[in-house]
C-alpha cells in the first residue's frame, strides 16, 4: 500500500474550501473537486466502468479532462489521455490497444473506436444521492495509460502506476520546491504526462493550486500571468523562444513568477540566458522520458545551475552511464543514460518482450547518449533514436514512413529531422516511386494529412530517385542530417 497524495476526495479533507481548480470557465475549491468527481465516477459507474477498467478521455486542456481522470481513478479504473488533435484514425488505435470500455469526448462526432462515447457537456455536476461505495487503491494499481511511439512507429502504452504518480509528484516537488503557496500556470497539453505530473499532481499533494489556460499564445500568457498571479509553470523551449520574441516596448508583468521548468527537449543556453534577463525569473532545465514517469533530472530552484546540462538526479532517482561493455562509465565518458528509482515505468502494455529490452534489472534505457560531470550533472549528447522533437513534441519518423508507405506509389520513405529556429526541429521526408507509378509531393502531403496529427506532418516531401545507404545497406539517415544541416546552414 502507498500513501497516495493527490487524490481528489482526500485532499478535500485537509484542504476544503482553498482555491484548487480553474480554467477559463470555471473556478474550484477542493471541495468541489472532490464533489465533481465524485459526481462523474457515479455516472462512470452506471456505464459499468469499474476497478481494473479503462476510461479513454479526448479534450482538450480544461478542467473536466482531470475531474474525468480523478473519477476513474474514484473507481479503481485508469485513464488514457488522448490528443485532441489526433485524427480518427490514431485516436482509434490508441482506443483500441488501451482496451478503453468508455471514451469521454468534446462532441458525439468525435472518435471513439466503436466504444460508448460520453460528450463532456453532459457530464455530471451534482454527486449522487446514494454514495459510491469507498475504494483502496494499491499502489501497483494502474493509473495512467500514456502513449508514446518507439521504433516500430506504431505508439505503445506506458503503463503507469499510483506508485510512480506518487513518487513523481513528491521527487518533482522536493527538486523545485513547491509549497501549498505555490500556484502552477499549465500551458502544456494534458495527454502528456509533463502537464499531469509538474503542472497539476505537484502543487496538489501540497495543496497548491492550478490554472489551466486555454490555447496558448504569447498575448495570453502574459495576461494570464498577470491577472492569475501564477508562481511557476512548465514549457518546452519553443514557448521560450516565442515569448522572448514580444516586443521590448510590451507591457510585461511577471513578477509572481519565482521560476519556470524547461524541458521535453534541449534548450540552448543563449536562448535561457535571454529569456532569464528579459523576465527576471529563473529558468531550471530537467530531463525525462514518459517511460520514467516524466522527470529524471532537473538542475535546482535556488540552487547551482550548470546552463548546459539537465541537473542532478531527482530525489530517489539515480542516473548512470552505462559503456558499450556493459558497465557503468566513469564520470567524463559519454554512453548510454539509464535511470532508476520509484518513477520507471510498470511496462508497456502487452508488450512484455519491448518491456524487457527497455527495462533491465530495475534501469530504464533511454535511448540517449549522456555523459555526468563530478557533481552528477548530466549533460545530453545525442539521442541513439532516431526522434525527432519538435517544440516538445516526439515524433517518430517510423510512423510517418509508415503513413507515407500506405500510399500505392511510394516504394521507400525516409524521414529526418531539419534544423529550425523556434520548434528545434521540423520533420522532412524523402520518398522514393515505384518507377511506373509517378507521384507529386503534393498528392503525398495531402495523403499523410488525413493519416497525421498535423505536428507530424513533413513540412516537405522530397520525391528523389534513389535514397543514400550505409555500407551494410541501410538508409543512411546519420549522413542524411549531415547534410541537411549543410545545407540549412548556408
Amino acid at each position: 500500500m502507498t500513501d497516495i497524495g493527490y487524490l481528489a476526495w482526500d485532499l478535500a479533507k485537509e484542504h476544503g474550501d482553498v482555491p484548487c481548480l480553474r480554467d477559463d470557465q470555471v473556478e474550484l475549491t477542493y471541495t468541489e473537486f472532490a464533489e465533481r468527481t465524485e459526481a462523474v465516477a457515479a455516472q462512470l459507474a452506471s456505464e459499468g466502468i469499474g476497478a481494473g477498467d479503462v476510461v479513454a478521455i479526448m479534450l482538450p486542456n480544461r478542467v473536466e479532462l482531470l475531474i474525468a481522470i480523478m473519477a476513474a481513478w474514484r473507481l479503481g479504473a485508469a485513464a488514457t489521455p488522448i490528443n485532441p488533435m489526433f485524427t480518427a484514425n490514431e485516436a482509434d488505435y490508441q482506443i483500441s490497444d488501451s482496451g478503453a470500455r468508455l471514451v469521454i469526448t468534446g462532441g458525439l462526432d468525435a472518435p471513439s473506436g466503436g466504444r460508448p462515447a460520453l460528450c463532456v457537456d453532459d457530464l455530471a455536476e451534482s454527486p449522487p444521492d446514494l454514495a459510491l461505495p469507498g475504494i483502496e487503491l494499491a499502489a501497483d494499481d494502474l493509473a495512467l495509460l500514456i502513449y508514446t511511439s518507439g521504433s516500430t512507429g506504431r505508439p505503445k502504452g506506458v503503463m503507469l502506476t499510483h506508485a510512480n504518480l506518487q513518487f513523481m509528484a513528491s521527487s518533482m516537488g522536493q527538486s523545485i520546491g513547491i509549497t501549498g503557496a505555490d500556484h502552477c500556470l499549465l500551458i502544456l497539453p494534458l495527454f502528456h504526462v509533463n502537464a499531469i505530473c509538474v503542472s497539476v499532481l505537484t502543487p496538489l499533494i501540497v495543496g497548491g493550486q492550478v490554472s489551466i489556460t486555454g490555447k496558448f499564445s504569447v498575448s495570453r500568457f502574459f495576461d494570464d500571468v498577470a491577472r492569475l498571479r501564477p508562481t511557476y509553470f512548465s514549457a518546452v523551449p519553443a514557448i521560450y523562444a516565442m515569448l522572448t520574441s514580444q516586443s521590448e516596448d510590451a507591457s510585461i508583468d511577471t513578477s509572481s513568477l519565482r521560476f519556470a521548468v524547461c524541458g521535453a527537449a534541449p534548450i540552448s543556453k543563449e536562448l535561457l540566458e535571454r529569456a532569464e534577463e528579459r523576465f527576471g525569473f529563473e529558468i531550471v532545465e530537467g530531463y525525462g522520458l514518459t517511460e520514467g514517469t516524466c522527470a529524471s533530472a532537473c538542475n535546482p530552484v535556488g540552487g547551482i545551475r550548470k546552463l548546459g546540462t539537465v541537473g542532478p538526479a531527482l530525489p530517489g532517482q539515480q542516473i548512470e552511464i552505462l559503456a558499450e561493455d556493459g558497465t557503468f562509465a566513469p564520470i567524463g565518458i559519454r554512453g548510454e543514460v539509464v535511470i532508476k528509482g520509484g518513477n520507471v515505468m510498470y511496462g508497456y502494455l502487452n508488450r512484455p518482450e519491448e518491456t524487457a529490452k527497455t527495462v533491465v534489472d530495475g534501469w530504464l534505457h533511454t535511448g540517449d547518449v549522456g555523459v555526468l560531470d563530478k557533481d552528477g550533472y548530466l549533460t545530453l549528447v545525442d539521442r541513439i533514436k532516431d526522434m525527432i522533437i519538435r517544440g516538445g513534441e516526439n515524433i517518430y519518423p517510423k510512423e510517418i514512413e509508415n503513413s507515407l508507405a500506405t500510399h500505392p506509389s511510394v516504394l521507400e520513405a525516409a524521414v529526418i529531422g531539419a534544423p529550425h529556429d523556434v520548434y528545434g526541429e521540423v520533420p522532412v521526408a524523402y520518398v522514393v516511386a515505384y518507377p511506373d507509378a509517378p507521384v507529386t509531393e503534393g498528392e503525398l502531403l495531402d495523403h499523410v494529412t488525413a493519416l497525421l496529427t498535423r505536428v507530424k506532418v513533413p513540412v516537405a516531401i522530397y520525391v528523389v530517385d534513389a535514397l543514400p545507404r550505409n555500407p551494410v545497406g541501410k538508409i543512411d539517415k546519420p549522413g542524411m542530417r549531415r547534410a541537411l544541416s549543410a545545407t540549412s546552414a548556408r
